[in-house]
């Protein structure tokens, strides 16, 4: 079942310090730039994933291609895609070995969900990171 306590979510941002973006835009009326710039300055690294702008820089961050060409750990894959294409992203961060998937808000997909939490992964969907980070009051994470 995805993560739905207040407990669970915060441990989750608590103990997570690099947070892959995959769907990142560079168009600052997307709701993930937005995102991405809030993340950064709660002290998290975010990675970015875009196959439609590979090599450019959002936030002062690369955009990769996907998440296997990112060669280092993930805690968390922030999915900024619909529905029906969040399952490919969750099967690249079971590749890779990310610890947790989190759907953004309006993107439920359970058989994804399903995959993810049968590999060992944590789950959060139709939420957003900033909006929990905000409500339940978490400070800023200390890089490591």
């Amino acid at each position: 079942m995805p993560l739905t306590r207040d407990e669970d979510i915060a441990d989750l941002l608590a103990n997570s310090r690099t947070i892959a973006m995959v769907g990142a835009s560079d168009r600052p009326d997307r709701a993930s730039y937005g995102v991405m710039r809030f993340l950064q300055d709660h002290g998290y690294r975010v990675l970015l994933v875009n196959p439609q702008i590979p090599g450019e820089r959002i936030h002062g961050e690369f955009v990769w291609t996907e998440l296997a060409q990112i060669g280092e750990p993930i805690d968390i894959v922030d999915i900024f895609r619909r529905p029906e294409a969040a399952g490919e992203a969750v099967d690249a961060a079971i590749f890779v070995g990310a610890k947790a998937v989190w759907m953004q808000l309006g993107v439920i997909n359970e058989e994804a969900a399903a995959r993810a939490e049968a590999s060992g992964l944590k789950v959060v969907m139709d939420r957003c990171p900033k909006i929990e980070i905000v409500r339940l009051r978490l400070p800023p994470v200390q890089q490591r």
